[in-house]
């Protein structure tokens, strides 16, 4: 039996390595693409905007690397336009000279090839490595080569700004989102929203508690991946978001996992029933969603704060921390809602949820129709 386990533990331990293995190498390949590229665009746009070439010279490059290369893959004409864009786009940024950097190491070292066949290098150094630059800039580059090139062209073509590129850089390499959910994060305009949440956490848990947990909330999520109805029922939008769990947790932010919908309280005999309950590893908290339809109702803290209170008293285990409550509505008036939170002894926070896209009603009416667009802009 001993022998069994021992064996267990070694196929365990060695699975481990192998995916820590291949995660390192692919974080390895993906950050030499992105110096590939960048460097490429970079070559590009000095003979283009320097020498005066024109962009005609992207389609001759690609035909001859074709040729001497014909299993060159993902450097055609659009692919290398796309190079010097990304090139481009952060020369002038504050990044721009950690990447120059980054590439004069990279023609340091094959100098020192060219110089000598038998060239070796220090043991434990990476030639290619950030040299000491503050941990500010030593995270910015981190965040740039931890997400793929696929991600900076989103960004590039949906951030105006190199903050808010930035920010869903950052986000982007230390949560691991896909490319999926970073285009989503970008529609629902997380960089405005993040953080914003109309709550009460400063005076219901300790500060840097409620700094933490303010920073994972949104004051507004967008749910158009649920294809829910503007009238739809509370009931609808939950079966909606079960149905979607995996999905909906991806976008709520980190650490959530889902225990259930419809969590049943029982408190001397009487039953009430949570919509959704969550639970957040970077919190350690339980995390109750209240699905309202309508617009805010200062009641509707009262029913949160009863249910935060039974969680606290019956579910929540000892380790664990106090429940925060946020109530996910469709619209809210914000001085009503402090006035409803301001003075409530349990963490809770007021949100609001979109369906889609597109502008809210009010917006719409005012705006011109297709056909009337058309006409103005001709």
């Amino acid at each position: 039996m001993q022998a069994n386990k021992e064996y267990i533990d070694l196929l365990h331990d060695i699975k481990l390595r192998i995916a820590q293995s291949r995660y390192a190498a692919a974080r390895l390949v993906n950050q030499e693409q992105l110096k590939l590229y960048y460097g490429v665009g970079k070559l590009l746009d000095e003979k283009i905007t320097h020498h005066k070439w024109g962009e005609k010279v992207l389609a001759q490059i690609e035909a001859d690397l074709k040729e001497q290369m014909p299993t060159l893959r993902g450097f055609s004409h659009r692919s290398l336009k796309k190079m010097r864009q990304f090139y481009v786009s952060y020369v002038n940024d504050p990044i721009g000279p950690l990447l120059t950097a980054q590439l004069q190491q990279v023609d340091n070292v094959k100098d020192a090839i060219r110089q000598s066949a038998t060239a070796k290098l220090k043991p434990g150094g990476d030639p290619i490595s950030p040299s000491p630059t503050g941990q500010l800039e030593d995270a910015i580059l981190r965040s740039f080569m931890g997400i793929t090139f696929t991600h900076h062209l989103l960004l590039l073509n949906k951030c105006k700004s190199y903050d808010e590129r930035l920010f869903y850089m950052h986000r982007a390499a230390n949560e691991f989102w896909s490319v999926d959910i970073m285009e989503h994060h970008i529609k629902e305009n997380l960089f405005k929203h993040v953080g914003k949440l109309h709550h009460n956490f400063d005076t219901a848990i300790h500060a840097d508690a409620g700094a933490a947990a303010s920073e994972l909330f949104k004051d507004q999520y967008l749910l158009d991946f649920l294809q829910l109805q503007d009238g739809d029922h509370e009931h609808k939008i939950e079966d909606a978001i079960v149905s979607n769990i995996t999905e909906f947790i991806l976008k709520m932010g980190k650490g959530f996992s889902f225990i259930g919908n419809q969590f049943r309280l029982d408190v001397d005999g009487h039953e009430f029933f949570i919509d959704l309950l969550f639970f957040n590893r970077i919190l350690q908290r339980l995390v109750v969603f209240e699905l309202k339809r309508d617009a805010f109702k200062p009641e509707y803290t009262g029913q949160l704060h009863f249910y935060l209170n039974v969680l606290d008293d019956k579910v929540k285990l000892p380790h664990e921390q106090a429940s925060i409550g946020i109530i996910l509505c469709r619209e809210k008036a914000n001085a009503i809602v402090q006035y409803s939170i301001r003075n409530m002894s349990t963490p809770m926070g007021v949100a609001t949820y979109r369906n889609s896209t597109e502008p809210p009603k009010e917006i719409k009416e005012v705006l011109p129709d297709a056909d009337a667009l058309k006409r103005l802009i001709r």
